[in-house]
């Protein structure tokens, strides 16, 4: 079995890498992992405009949520569409980071059609994977087994992924260190195969026992960070004791003080990788709050998300500001 990297191995990575920066990325057309990579609704003509527009912004990665059941129900087809997204996102310029498991939101996914949005409520009909009562019972963990490893074994060395985050929040819904033995499993069914990209999962809340186990797993340190530039910077020089490369993959949340003209400035000058929440405002509704009440109008200012359906900007000085920050990121580079 494939060790975790050393430290050195760790910065000769993320030194051949350009400043890494993106978002989280999920068609404007689903709600839900499920709606993205099922066959009926998978949506590549959406996904390849709006990742067309995502590197017209300077964008060279983006962070995209599998799920188990689509594997199970059909794997060879979800492989062959991950390969129809690779190859949108490397046309443009841009790399994936793909995510396996998650704890956030509804608890029971079903395969199918899903139901439609609640108006004006934020991220109605996301789904775990793989849903809390599988976390919890290690006698399911089989399938999930052969799920990671079929896929990691089949891009293991596909330099169109860039990293494999193994495990979005786990512990989120009160399941706490219940999610700690899928956590485990899902770090040593991915050495087993031994991919060359980097795994980790990102610490998000204050669990020491998950954060020492993901830190101390991890081969690139992530992190989420929604909170002021006070914060961010205190994160930043807190994880910086392990002496490894950082990515902060979730981030901007405009009423939280988590903004671009903020923060980008900062993961710029620290030369940590940041990826934003959303993007194109679609049927996540990422454009309202966390806890917004069913029935909500539009807000005057976004929670998450850049671009309306057809492209154009919420707020085009904010654009402004990413494209310029991206681009005097890529002239440095070219002076060496």
């Amino acid at each position: 079995m494939a060790a975790r990297w050393s430290i050195k191995k760790a910065w000769e990575w993320y030194d051949e890498q350009p400043w890494i920066v993106g978002c989280n990325f999920i068609p404007s057309t689903a709600g839900n992992q499920l709606e993205m990579w099922q066959a009926e609704s998978f949506d590549i003509d959406t996904i390849e405009r709006e990742l067309g527009w995502a590197g017209g912004l300077g964008f060279n990665a983006v962070r995209v949520y599998l799920h188990d059941l689509v594997w199970q129900a059909d794997p060879e087809g979800l492989r062959d569409r991950m390969e129809l997204l690779l190859d949108s996102a490397s046309r443009v310029g841009i790399r994936l980071i793909f995510v396996f498991f998650d704890d956030c939101w509804n608890q029971e996914p079903t395969l199918g059609r899903q139901p439609e949005p609640r108006p004006g409520v934020h991220n109605s009909i996301w789904v775990q994977s793989p849903g809390m009562r599988v976390v919890r019972d290690s006698s399911k963990w089989g399938r999930l087994a052969d799920y990671v490893r079929d896929i990691v074994g089949h891009f293991r060395s596909d330099e169109r992924v860039l990293l494999w985050d193994l495990y979005n929040e786990p512990g989120n819904n009160k399941l706490g260190e219940a999610s700690l033995g899928l956590l485990s499993e899902v770090f040593r069914w991915t050495r087993e195969v031994g991919p060359k990209q980097p795994l980790s999962v990102g610490v998000w809340f204050d669990n020491q026992i998950l954060n020492e186990f993901q830190l101390g797993a991890s081969d690139i340190v992530t992190f989420h960070n929604y909170y002021n530039i006070e914060n961010l910077t205190e994160q930043i020089h807190a994880l910086g004791e392990y002496e490894r490369p950082m990515i902060c993959t979730e981030y901007m949340a405009r009423l939280r003080g988590s903004r671009f003209e903020t923060h980008l400035p900062i993961f710029k000058r620290e030369r940590v990788g940041c990826l934003s929440w959303g993007f194109v405002s679609g049927r996540t509704q990422t454009i309202y709050p966390w806890g917004s009440p069913e029935g909500s109008r539009e807000p005057a200012e976004w929670f998450h998300d850049v671009l309306r359906r057809d492209g154009t900007p919420f707020d085009a000085n904010e654009v402004t500001v990413i494209k310029r920050i991206i681009a005097e990121d890529q002239k440095e580079a070219r002076r060496g």
